[in-house]
């Protein structure tokens, strides 16, 4: 072979290792901008295991199995665990800590508000006792149809303002939890309230899912409330017969991408909680569920405890 064929080869050869190289690097560039470094950490409600005690055990383990970085409970629920040692002993076992626990108050009787009152301090001293920081408030339901929110108004926000400041009194931040089927469920009704509330106290912790099942813009609503957001169920809806309409992250209507996006950018914001309701003869078990929602977070660029 001469050697100026031998140089043409040659030139060849690294023409190719170079455009292969180039090529890669583009690539990888191209993926560095397709996910951006994520901040947030990504827990998971107990809900999806059920309601009752008895099921904080397996959910507990299911969630610390798959890697997510925290758990939330009920209040109803930390209190019947009291009598067996404590919830935070079975989270210690399963090296999860506990981040929220649903709380739901009558916010519309105020013959009621003392006893709601002094339920949600208690819930809150339980809450932080396990290690937890936010008491979600979830209000209560209401007939729909019949239901008249103007007339009701003033009672909820009355109630809003003095149980959440009484669960800050303790060191834990009280969120709002908008839901369907409740006295807070509309656009109109989640807009009212939030903007008649002293934010001194209270402050928002939407459920994404139930915004979108509810008629509301997922994305404007967390676009317009991002500065009072303290705490977000992240659930995807898609109107179907399993787990009240709800389903696995991904395969629902909400635009998931853009709510995580605005999150990001909230410093006040550290953990999300994905969230999926209970459902009868489900398609998927709990634990499967949570690890396909796992799986969309992780091709978001959410990186899960090993």
């Amino acid at each position: 072979m001469s050697t100026k064929m031998s140089t043409k080869m040659h030139t060849r050869i690294d023409r190719r290792k170079f455009l292969r190289s180039a090529g890669l690097a583009a690539a990888i560039a191209s993926a560095s901008r397709a996910q951006p470094k994520r901040r947030l950490n990504i827990g998971h409600t107990g809900i999806t295991w059920g309601y009752q005690p008895e099921n904080a055990a397996a959910a507990i383990h299911d969630v610390a199995s798959l890697g997510y970085q925290g758990y939330e409970s009920f209040g109803e629920v930390l209190v019947a665990w009291q009598s067996k040692g404590g919830l935070d002993r079975v989270l210690d076992e399963n090296h999860l800590p506990l981040i929220s626990a649903y709380c739901g108050v009558n916010l519309t009787d105020p013959a009621k508000r003392a006893d709601e009152i002094a339920r949600a301090v208690l819930w809150a001293n339980l809450i932080k006792h396990a290690g937890g920081v936010t008491a979600v408030i979830g209000p209560n339901a209401v007939k729909r149809p019949a239901y008249d929110f103007k007339a009701s108004k003033s009672d909820i926000v009355s109630a809003l303002n003095e149980i959440c400041k009484a669960v800050g009194d303790v060191g834990i931040t009280p969120v709002l939890h908008q839901h369907t089927g409740t006295c807070i469920e509309s656009r109109d009704e989640v807009y009212s309230v939030l903007d008649a509330v002293d934010t001194r106290y209270v402050k928002f912790g939407p459920d994404v899912g139930q915004l979108a099942k509810g008629g509301s813009d997922p994305v404007k609503v967390v676009k317009d409330f991002l500065p009072l957001i303290r705490h977000v169920h992240l659930k995807d809806w898609n109107g179907g017969p399993n787990w009240a309409e709800y389903c696995p992250l991904g395969q629902g209507k909400v635009d998931l991408p853009a709510v995580l996006a605005l999150l990001e950018q909230s410093s006040d914001m550290k953990i999300v909680m994905v969230e999926l309701d209970p459902s009868r003869n489900p398609p998927s078990t709990p634990l499967e569920t949570a690890r396909i929602s796992k799986e969309y977070l992780q091709k978001q660029g959410y990186v899960f405890r090993s």
